[in-house]
């Protein structure tokens, strides 16, 4: 190796690593330090300093896109295993949920009583069940929730549809559930503010469910509707039925279809649903495929329905946790009401309401009823046990505490 070409390796070494080859460096160096020779003559010293430094590039070349391989399939492999033990995991925390359930179900009575009354006139009314959140606890200075606050409301809800059905003389009312029934727990505070696990929050929902349903019962008829939500979700979101019906609110729906088989349970896909009711073709949504609700999206899901032959008059949905009401859709809040997400998060201070449609034959009455407080509601019953996290936490909780006093 002629060693006088060595201060210039660095530049060769880099012009060589850019693409050029060797006679091209040649004549670079030729032309910036005015070298006295060919290109011929420099093409040699240039291979040499290369080759010493360097290995063949083609080697070089093909051993890095070896190691990219290899690190291309360790990455798809970690991916696939990850995968793979989320769903094993997955699937073996919802074998044990429906095993839970299951002991659970087993304790609900199945003999109930279902009224059917005479039809009155055309008058209907459309309940809304929009976000329970059911097993989500609220400790907030403004706000309180817990199953028992849950049954509170119910029962205070019941209570005015009952005052307005008598008053509109309505015999048909149809309870539209719009999704969110249980709590999500995919983020840690979701997971820290859970009441209980799973399996007992999806019998007790199914439990104050159908005391609200027979307390209707008491004054109408009763229909009841369903779309799943995205909180609910056992996993992904989904948006066909196979995937979208692995949610929590579908489970809630067709077992309170079980345990009330003489009520009327509508089902059609698990994201939308449209009922005719005295002439209005009503579409329910969760409300999660309409983002902040502008108005081009309400007008967007009209249009896609009217392509179909169907002229929607209303579409009804939840998810905000705030109520907005127009002349061709509405959105409910929800029954927990703010919590800390929705303060702090998302800078919201809402209210627990639910909404209720009244149906005439050519009116629509729209609706807001304030649940927030339930002073003078007792509840319907529920399993204290099984509202609480651990029952044995529970039984602490009741018991006088010991105090040991620590002398130093």
């Amino acid at each position: 190796m002629e060693s006088k070409y060595l201060e210039y390796k660095d530049e060769i070494i880099s012009m060589f690593w850019d693409g050029n080859g060797y006679q091209t460096i040649a004549q670079y160096l030729i032309d910036k330090y005015h070298f006295n020779t060919t290109k011929e003559s420099l093409r040699r010293p240039i291979k040499a300093i290369i080759k010493y430094y360097i290995a063949d590039k083609e080697i070089i070349q093909h051993n890095i896109l070896l190691q990219k391989r290899s690190q291309k399939q360790s990455d798809l492999n970690r991916i696939k295993n990850k995968s793979f033990r989320e769903h094993s995991r997955l699937e073996n925390a919802l074998v044990e949920y429906n095993k839970a359930l299951i002991d659970l179900l087993k304790r609900e009575s199945l003999k109930t009583t279902i009224k059917h009354h005479t039809s009155k006139g055309k008058q209907a009314i459309i309940v809304q069940i929009a976000d329970t959140h059911f097993n989500e606890l609220v400790d907030l200075k403004n706000n309180k929730y817990d199953f028992d606050v849950a049954s509170k409301r119910l029962q205070k809800f019941a209570h005015h549809i009952k005052e307005y059905a008598k008053f509109y003389n309505v015999s048909e009312i149809f309870i539209a559930i719009s999704g969110d029934l249980i709590n999500s727990d995919r983020r840690l505070d979701e997971k820290l503010s859970m009441s209980t696990n799973r399996a007992k929050a999806t019998f007790l929902g199914v439990h104050l469910l159908k005391h609200f349903i027979l307390d209707l019962n008491s004054v109408a008829n009763i229909s009841v509707g369903c779309v799943s939500g995205n909180e609910s979700r056992a996993y992904e979101i989904g948006y066909i039925d196979m995937v979208a019906t692995d949610n929590y609110d579908f489970t809630i729906f067709e077992m309170l279809r079980m345990l009330l088989p003489d009520i009327n349970f509508i089902t059609s896909g698990a994201l939308e649903l449209v009922v005719e009711i005295n002439g209005h073709k009503v579409l329910l949504i969760h409300g999660h495929q309409l983002g902040n609700m502008q108005n081009d999206k309400i007008a967007k899901v009209m249009s896609k329905y009217a392509r179909n032959g169907i002229i929607l008059d209303f579409i009804i949905c939840g998810h905000l946790h705030e109520t907005k009401i127009t002349d061709v859709f509405a959105r409910s809040s929800s029954l927990v009401g703010a919590n800390a997400y929705s303060e702090n998060a998302l800078l919201l201070s809402s209210r627990a309401a639910q909404n209720i449609y009244i149906m005439k034959d050519k009116e629509r009455h729209d609706i807001r009823i304030d649940l927030q407080h339930t002073k003078g509601f007792n509840g319907y019953p529920i399993n204290k046990e099984l509202s609480s996290y651990n029952a044995k936490s529970l039984d602490k909780s009741l018991k006088k505490q010991t105090i040991f006093k620590i002398v130093i």
